[in-house]
């Protein structure tokens, strides 16, 4: 079986230049940025198999990069319906569809989106799932927090995540050089 042709894009954004990758039907495969370009492939090997996706750099504008430029814009909605698809586990794909439905400008712990779930003894196994994610920001796993509301990894870094969470209206508080905390 050949490899599968998606096309890659690059979109200025106001954190560094973005990443997004897109397939034949114009559904958002991933996204990343371009310095987390390893981690990005990482993933899609890891979703797909290695060799089994062969990216194209190209100059259209997808509907993905239009609604993501929207979003950098202030639109937080031009995200919202946004056509994806994944090839992680069920487990994966149940916890990533979680994620899509915390509101922007919300935050949510791993504790709440595993009982959300009805398996409230899976944060960690919640956390890792988030931390598969190959579609960030419009599968919003920046929108979950610590159960103590302070920020916790996310593979962009903390200050973007911080940026992010700003960017939609949650309020961030900074508590000393090494702690960020969400004000709710």
């Amino acid at each position: 079986m050949g490899s599968q042709l998606f096309s890659l894009e690059r979109l200025d954004t106001p954190m560094g230049k973005m990443l997004i990758v897109t397939d034949e039907q114009d559904r958002l495969r991933a996204i990343d940025w371009e310095d987390k370009a390893q981690r990005m492939h990482k993933l899609l090997h890891e979703h797909y198999g290695k060799d089994a996706v062969e990216l194209r750099e190209t100059s259209r504008l997808s509907v993905a990069t239009r609604a993501l430029r929207d979003y950098f814009a202030g639109d937080m909605n031009a995200i919202a319906d946004l056509p994806t698809a994944t090839n992680g586990t069920a487990f994966q794909r149940a916890v990533w569809a979680a994620l899509r439905r915390i509101p922007a400008g919300r935050t949510q712990s791993y504790g709440e989106l595993a009982k959300q779930l009805s398996l409230p003894t899976a944060a960690r196994a919640v956390g890792f799932a988030n931390g598969s994610n190959p579609i960030a920001i419009v599968v919003p796993c920046h929108r979950v927090i610590g159960a103590n509301g302070s920020l916790t990894g996310f593979a962009g870094g903390l200050e973007r995540k911080r940026w992010l969470l700003t960017h939609e209206g949650a309020q961030c508080v900074s508590r000393g050089e090494s702690q960020l905390e969400i004000s709710l």
